[in-house]
Formats: C-alpha cells, structure tokens, sequence
C-alpha cells in the first residue's frame, strides 16, 4: 500500500464488534491500516477507543430489512463513507451486508469486504415474513455482493454452495473463513467439575438457537430420573423476530425445567462450571460459542446443520443429532450425561482441534491476507499474527 490505507468496520452492535471482530481491528491497525469503527454504541465505546480506533456512532437498528423504510440510517451510512473515505470496507452481518454495500456504491467506496456469519432469521425460518423476504434477499445479494470490487466471507462450505448454485455471488468473489476464532489463552482446557453434571446451552434465547427443543429434551430427562442440571445461558433479543420472551425463560426456570442465568461476560467461567456444552441450533455460520467450548475442552451435542458440524465431528469430539428433533437431543445428551470417560476423551478431541483450527491468530491472518489481496497487494511475510500485533505463531 502507499501510505496508510482506511479500513471501516460497519457493525450494527457495539458489544459485537467487541465480541468478534476487535482482534482483527486491533492487527488491522498494526499492520498498517487507519481504523474505524461505525455502529450503534451502547456500553462498548470505551474499549473500541482504548484500542485505539476510531468510533463513529451510527443509529442501526436491526429490526427492519426495507431500505425504503430507512432511508435516513442509509444516508447517514452514505454520509460516514464520504466524510471518512475508506480505502476499503468490511461489513458484518445482514443488515449492514445489504445497506453498507449500497452506500459503498453510492460514496465510491474502492474495495469491499461483506462477511455473513449464517443467513439468520430469512433463510432459516418457515415464517411467512422470511419466506416473502427471502427472494428480495437473494436479488439484492446478486446486485450487491457480485460487483467486481466485492469480496464475500462466509464461515462454512455449505454457506458458500448456497451462495454459488444460487446463482448469488460467483465462486471467486467467496472466501471461507471460519469464524471470528477463539483466543486459546483466555479459555484454556478445563478439567471437568465433579457433582451432579450440568448442560449448558450458551447462546442467544433464540428458537432457532434450538431453545425449545433443548427444553423439550431437559424435560424428557428428567421424568427419565436422569440426574442433571440444564442451564441456559444468554439474553433474549427482541429485535430479532425468534426472540423468546424473556417471561417465558423465567417461567420456564420457575417451573424447574431449566436454570436460567442471562447474560454472562465470563463464560470461559461458565465452560469452567459445566460438564457438557449444547447447541442445537438449526443452522449457524460458525457458532463463537462452540469453537469457545471445544477450546475449554468440554464434550459437545449439537445439530447436524451448517455451521455446527464445523465444529463437531460426530463420535469425535461430541455428537449430532437432527435439527427440531428434542428426542434424538434428549438420547444424544443422556449418552453423555450417563458416560463421564466419554466426556472426557470427547472434550480432549475438541481441545486438540481448537488449537489446530480455530484459534484467532488463523482468522486473524487469512482476513488480513484479503484485506491485502483486495487492494492488490500480496500479503506480506510481516503480517502480525496475533492480535496484539507483536507477531507469534
């Protein structure tokens, strides 16, 4: 690059970015690129900056999908790329996927990067709202995603078949990238706790995070006399349409069905804390939370769906069962519940392939390498590695 090239991440949430994407901005930035960041900034601001990046404040929100409805957000990401004049662009999610390009097109932008990790709500839902969204979806990713400075990240091969034999985005535009990768020092193998063994589904309190059915399964255990504890943890999110309300999470505790502990900063804590670690989602990118629990070495029962059989191969290090099917999950999670050894050989597998996988030092470089490809240039050997920029391997 001549001089220093502007990279601008467009995520809707600040604990987000924060969550999965910080690690790449901060080795962005020590590899050589101006750094901003625009999102919707809640309680994260101060450690964007801390790391310092640039914050811009962006009003997104994620509940509508019609850019004629908000024409206001879109001009204000329009107004961001023509005052801040990014070199290139890297866009997260659906939402700023869809109005991010159009604004990069519109403000000139040279080069963008647009990453979706899963399809979400619109591909996965059998709702009547998402089976009338999905063909303006798929349009607005053939005219948005395809131009020939674009680049599409997706997380799984499934999600790049999707996007390929749909006639979507043309092969060499797509790039698999697994994940945001997971920091292996900050969730270290774990040995597992003695006492009564607890199952934890760590997500957001989703339908298609597979919630009612991992309910379904604690109850057929219990009447079972399985002796188990089933704790969910994660926040509601009601800007997404399969939000579960959070009265129903608490009923459900009350009932004594399932704990519910909310929202947790420490899960590397809560990982420390359980037995067994269940996901069964009906379709990710590929899920944070899992890699997480592979890396803390803990046994895993999650579905046979894009995303989680990147992370779980079946009688390796956990096992799989069908999506919206609580008594095949119900059957999988006794298994394991009932056969400690099992758990243990399990969740040294998944140690072992976090550390040869998943670790964010991989994500962190492959992303950089594009960064460098879409702007011409061959990644060079100095690329820092790990995301505090000091390099590493």
């Amino acid at each position: 690059m001549s001089g220093r090239a502007r990279l601008l991440y467009l995520v809707t949430e600040d604990w987000y970015f924060c969550s999965h994407r910080l690690a790449l901005a901060v080795a962005a930035r020590e590899a050589g690129f101006d750094v901003t960041v625009a999102t919707r900034v809640r309680g994260h601001g101060t450690q964007i900056r801390a790391a310092g990046l640039e914050l811009v404040p962006l009003d997104l929100s994620r509940r509508n999908l019609n850019p004629l409805r908000e024409l206001g957000p879109l001009s204000q990401i329009v107004g961001v790329y023509r005052r801040v004049r990014p070199t290139i662009v890297h866009h997260v999610a659906l939402k700023p996927v869809l109005y991010g390009s159009l604004a990069a097109r519109i403000a000139g932008v040279p080069a963008v990067i647009n990453a979706l990790a899963g399809l979400g709500y619109v591909f996965s839902s059998s709702d009547l709202k998402a089976r009338a969204l999905r063909p303006a979806i798929r349009a607005a990713f053939h005219l948005l995603l395809d131009a020939p400075n674009c680049r599409l990240i997706v997380q799984n091969p499934d999600d790049r078949a999707l996007f390929t034999q749909g006639g979507m985005v043309q092969a060499s535009h797509i790039s698999v990238i697994r994940g945001s990768g997971v920091d292996l020092a900050r969730f270290p193998a774990q040995p597992e706790p003695d006492g009564t063994p607890l199952v934890v589904l760590p997500a957001r309190m989703l339908r298609d995070k597979g919630v009612c059915e991992f309910i379904d399964a604690a109850r057929r255990l219990r009447e079972e006399g399985v002796a188990a504890r089933f704790v969910l943890v994660g926040d509601p999110d009601p800007e997404n349409p399969a939000s579960v309300p959070a009265a129903q999470l608490e009923q459900w505790a009350a009932l004594g069905m399932v704990e519910y502990w909310g929202w947790r900063e420490d899960l590397a804590e809560v990982f420390r804390q359980c037995n067994l670690v269940c996901l069964p989602s009906y379709g990710e990118g590929l899920p944070k939370s899992l890699i997480e629990a592979a890396a803390s070495a803990r046994a895993i029962v999650t579905c046979d769906v894009p995303g989680c059989r990147e992370v779980v191969d079946d009688n390796d290090n956990g096992l799989l069962v069908p999506a919206r099917d609580s008594e095949a999950l119900a059957a999988a999670l006794r298994r394991l519940i009932q056969d400690r050894q099992l758990r243990g050989r399990m969740g040294r597998r998944s140690r072992e392939r976090a550390v040869a996988e998943f670790s964010v030092e991989h994500v962190v470089a492959e992303t950089l390498a594009l960064y460098r490809a879409c702007l011409g240039e061959q990644a060079p050997d100095s690329l820092p590695l790990d995301p505090s920029g000091r390099g590493g391997g």
